[in-house]
């Protein structure tokens, strides 16, 4: 339903992470008056800590065939790539019965095939937000390394690189030989690799971040550090937001909180099982050595690369909720890990070298971010839960967004993303 841009109102963004600052920006481009709300300072949240990829190449949701087996093993190993606390449980529950329903074959194809229309223009989407917002020197595009310590987890991977193939996503397989000539530094242990050289990555996400909400507010747009908690609602419309201090008038609203829209998207009407995969980054402050290029060490499931602050390592999922404090050995086993994959990195590393961070991935339990309108509300609409994925997803996203506000067709078929497909 089309919002007159010239509306008194503007239109009220909630969540100022990537998505957010990108549905903003691209609602701005279209003539649209805004105003983003959050109760943190833009860029503060799970778009802090990624791993900086912008990866058209992601479309291997994380729940696939035979993962279930691993699980026990990942559980059991300390320094593994998976942990639950215990007392949430029983909340993950229903969400860890989608995820597992959501490894059948045939829904991994469909959703492979959805990921990759919103990924595929990854970094082309970004190219009118960070050219007027003068921060493309913060985009490469070098492509992404996929590492592997021995020829039984190449083999192993086989499955995931044919998905991405099967989707039109061109890869190069590297000998050792190879991966010596492209990473000296990487550790000999790494015997094989697969290189997929669309792919890209942003050296300093929250500067990313912070650079589009200032050209936001360049451009007249505002930013409210407020909470959003409820909505005034008339008929079939939204015409406020309620934050703990005031209402904020609004021509229209987006959610794209993150890891915090299920309750927001539950005021109006929309019931979705969100809810988080904890992660952890440990960054090192002027590293003896790093990748040309982002690497996953594909055994370790965790992701190195070079970014403007350091070297950053980043990975593992947990599951705790949003309430639990920081389990910072996670953050301690990442970088454990990474002296191992890049053994000129002393053992030792002054505390004054490192900074450590937790966040939480808004994760769908079919890796399929909740994007389109809400299901009674005609000026209201869903831009979260994009998991492992939201900065390679946030500007096509935000490209939706205004399509959608504007009453235009969406860029890409948002079907697969509908909030009702639970």
């Amino acid at each position: 339903m089309a919002t007159n841009p010239k509306a008194t109102a503007p239109i009220v963004v909630i969540g100022a992470g990537i998505v957010g600052m990108a549905s903003a920006g691209y609602l701005q481009r279209a003539g649209y008056a805004v105003v983003v709300l959050d109760p943190n300072p833009p860029g503060e949240g799970a778009s802090f800590g990624n791993a900086g990829c912008l990866n058209g190449s992601s479309v291997v949701p994380v729940s696939m065939p035979g993962m279930l087996s691993q699980v026990p093993r990942w559980l059991l190993d300390p320094e593994g790539p998976l942990a639950i606390r215990w007392r949430y449980l029983p909340t993950l529950a229903p969400w860890l019965y989608r995820f597992v329903r959501a490894g059948r074959p045939e829904r991994v194809r469909e959703v492979a095939k959805a990921l990759r229309t919103l990924l595929a223009s990854s970094i082309e989407s970004y190219g009118p937000l960070v050219k007027d917002a003068g921060a493309d020197g913060l985009i490469h595009r070098r492509g992404h390394l996929f590492a592997y310590r021995s020829d039984a987890a190449f083999e192993k991977d086989r499955a995931a690189m044919q998905l991405r193939e099967d989707n039109g996503i061109e890869i190069d397989e590297l000998s050792a030989d190879d991966l010596r000539q492209l990473e000296p530094h990487l550790s000999h242990d790494y015997v094989r690799a697969r290189l997929i050289r669309e792919n890209g990555h942003c050296e300093n996400p929250p500067r990313l971040v912070r650079s589009l909400a200032e050209m936001l507010l360049r451009n007249g747009g505002a930013i409210r550090r407020e909470k959003a908690v409820d909505f005034v609602l008339e008929g079939a419309r939204v015409t406020g937001v309620r934050t703990e201090t005031g209402v904020q008038s609004a021509a229209g609203v987006v959610i794209a909180a993150g890891a915090f829209s299920k309750p927001l998207a539950a005021k109006l009407g929309d019931q979705v099982p969100l809810d988080t995969e904890r992660g952890y980054h440990i960054m090192v402050r002027d590293p003896e050595v790093a990748p040309h290029i982002p690497t996953n060490s594909v055994d370790g499931k965790f992701v190195a690369t070079p970014m403007e602050a350091g070297l950053c390592f980043a990975g593992t999922v947990e599951f705790a909720g949003l309430a639990a404090p920081p389990d910072w050995r996670r953050a301690r086993i990442l970088l454990k890990q990474g002296q191992a994959m890049y053994p000129g990195l002393p053992r030792e590393i002054p505390e004054d070298r490192l900074s450590l961070w937790m966040g939480f991935r808004p994760s769908m339990p079919d890796s399929l971010p909740v994007i389109g309108p809400s299901s009674r509300f005609g000026n209201a609409f869903y831009a979260f839960g994009h998991g492992h994925v939201g900065l390679a997803g946030g500007a096509m996203t935000g490209r939706i967004i205004a399509a959608l506000v504007a009453g235009q067709p969406a860029p890409i078929d948002i079907a697969p993303f509908s909030a009702g497909r639970f």
